[in-house]
């Protein structure tokens, strides 16, 4: 019941944002398209790159476009839903935070639905276009399509529970905004290009300490058959939903324990 009233009120406030968003269609429209844009220019940076080499990190480009597909779409449906909550050490420098503590709906939410735009929505068109692209390139079963749509899902989940995470180190790190960035920001970009092109440190330590090689590194190994380059167990590639959900479980405890330190600022 309280998570479904949650998102309820998640609903209510992002319909409200955007019915006033609407108010100005011109507007946009324009920054709907930019946002289309300027996800496509990542991608125009690995286009670049198979027009000079076949293969990247042992991936052809209908593989490579999967990766990028299922990263920027995870990416981008978490960053519409609960992106904006990476402003929360605006608020508290601003003392507005106290004003959201005492309204009788959850600050994260608020936080969450703030400033809500359709926008971000354009970010999610082509991210699927390429994903649908390179699906139809490749030699996928019913069961490797599902696999992909839950794949999509868990990723969603799992940037989620790093926005939150960013946000709740701003209690600490105030002025942390920018370099809480480099792990959601920073992380899609990691995602969205093979990992067999990092090295295996670097693998090791988003596969077991931040979880990010589950976004889609992970699961697209086994649906695309590649080996693992650190050589780990096949049953390794399911456990995304279990990390995620412990990372969710992480993300919840900071949140709480940074609201109930936090100190008003008394304005």
């Amino acid at each position: 019941m309280a998570e479904a009233s949650v998102v309820r009120t998640w609903l209510l406030l992002a319909r409200t944002w955007t019915r006033a968003a609407a108010q100005y269609p011109m507007g946009l429209t324009m920054m709907t398209v930019g946002a289309m844009f300027s996800t496509s220019l990542d991608l125009l940076g690995i286009i670049v790159i198979f027009t000079h080499v076949p293969v990247l990190g042992g991936f052809g480009p209908a593989e490579a476009g999967f990766l990028y597909g299922a990263a920027q779409l995870s990416f981008a449906i978490s960053d519409l839903a609960i992106g904006a909550a990476d402003r929360l050490g605006r608020h508290i420098k601003a003392g507005t935070l106290d004003t959201m503590l005492i309204r009788p709906v959850s600050p994260l939410v608020q936080l969450a639905t703030e400033d809500f735009t359709p926008r971000k929505a354009g970010r999610i068109v082509p991210a699927g276009a390429v994903l649908a692209w390179s699906m139809s390139r490749l030699s996928l079963s019913p069961a490797d399509v599902a696999l992909t749509v839950l794949m999509i899902a868990n990723g969603a989940v799992l940037f989620s529970a790093l926005w939150v995470l960013s946000a709740s180190a701003q209690f600490v790190l105030v002025h942390g905004h920018e370099a809480t960035k480099a792990v959601t920001w920073g992380g899609v970009f990691m995602t969205q290009y093979p990992m067999s092109l990092y090295g295996r440190d670097f693998v090791r330590a988003v596969t077991f300490a931040v979880p990010l090689a589950f976004v889609n590194w992970q699961p697209s190994l086994y649906i695309l058959g590649k080996p693992d380059p650190l050589g780990l167990p096949v049953f390794v590639r399911f456990l995304g939903p279990v990390l995620t959900a412990l990372l969710c479980l992480v993300a919840a405890l900071a949140w709480r324990t940074g609201l109930r330190h936090y100190r008003s600022t008394g304005s």
